[in-house]
């Protein structure tokens, strides 16, 4: 059996049925046994590796947010929408309209620099030389992307990229994700299942394609990185994932670690686009404005937003 999973290739994974429940918490006993026997041992050794099992511990509250998003995706794929949890999402409060805040041209600073966690991708700070910029005061609601829609937004192919059009034609997109026209009424599922759509609440689960379309169709744009992360001490963030224009591109001077820790992020730098802030899923003390996340043009299923800038 061994010889056999050492060939799958990184694609076959999914296709592995799912261990047991029972299996997972005996996995789970097993790796805190050993890890118990590990910390055991001389300080010195521990100390020799602390840096990779901070990134270890990084790496897994990535994963705990991944574990929430993937129960949703399938809970949510279900046609009986069944709930994950009993306790129903809070109403929202009208939000109030939004607001553009202005940033003179100049020049900026971005990128990590001091003490704490980072990732290797958020080294290096650096300076960035920035146009006059206007970035929106919080994020698109729910009913403010429902305008777009019926204003025909997901049939003109004028607010989309050339491969964002090809997408919404090839899958026939209609709606963002988990939304759900029944009887003539908008739905959305939430992990406490299938509720009328809130069109106060802050919208979710939106691709760079949807978003860009979006913001071409306000006629704005998305901002960059740069703008996001010079911007980010005057607005709120944090409960969703924030497009932004940018290429996940290495910054000046970043290179790779050897061995397995370098493959990291520097083998995903190439045909995505960075997110910005944290989501209602990210793990607690895992957000800082410096992360920068990232995802394929077409994905939905993370807990995405919009940000307006102009």
């Amino acid at each position: 059996m061994k010889q056999w999973v050492h060939v799958l290739s990184e694609t076959d994974r999914g296709n592995l049925s799912r261990p047991s429940v029972e299996d997972i918490y005996r996995y789970r006993s097993y790796v805190d046994e050993h890890m118990r026997v590990f910390f055991q041992q001389r300080l010195q050794t521990i100390a020799s590796i602390a840096a990779l099992l901070e990134l270890g511990l990084n790496h897994e509250q990535q994963h705990q947010e991944l574990l929430v998003t993937d129960i949703k995706y399938i809970l949510g794929h279900n046609p009986l929408f069944p709930p994950y949890t009993k306790e129903l999402p809070p109403v929202s409060p009208t939000p109030l309209p939004i607001e553009m805040i202005p940033f003179p041209a100049g020049l900026y600073e971005i990128g990590f620099e001091g003490d704490g966690f980072s990732f290797d991708n958020e080294l290096g700070k650096h300076k960035v030389y920035l146009q006059e910029f206007e970035i929106g005061n919080r994020l698109v609601s729910n009913g403010e992307y429902l305008q777009f829609m019926e204003d025909g937004g997901y049939l003109d192919f004028r607010h989309w990229h050339a491969e964002g059009w090809d997408w919404v034609k090839e899958n026939q997109v209609k709606s963002p994700l988990y939304w759900h026209k029944i009887d003539n009424q908008w739905m959305y599922y939430t992990l406490s299942g299938l509720h009328e759509l809130d069109l106060d609440a802050t919208l979710n689960h939106i691709n760079f394609f949807e978003a860009s379309a979006y913001a071409n169709w306000k006629g704005m744009r998305l901002p960059t990185e740069a703008e996001w992360e010079i911007a980010s001490d005057k607005f709120d963030w944090g409960t969703r994932w924030e497009w932004t224009g940018s290429a996940y591109l290495p910054y000046p001077g970043f290179k790779k670690e050897p061995g397995a820790v370098g493959e990291y992020n520097g083998k995903f730098m190439v045909n995505q686009m960075v997110l910005r802030g944290a989501s209602d899923a990210t793990s607690p003390g895992h957000s800082r404005k410096t992360y920068r996340n990232f995802f394929h043009t077409q994905h939905q299923w993370q807990y995405t937003g919009i940000r307006l800038a102009r």
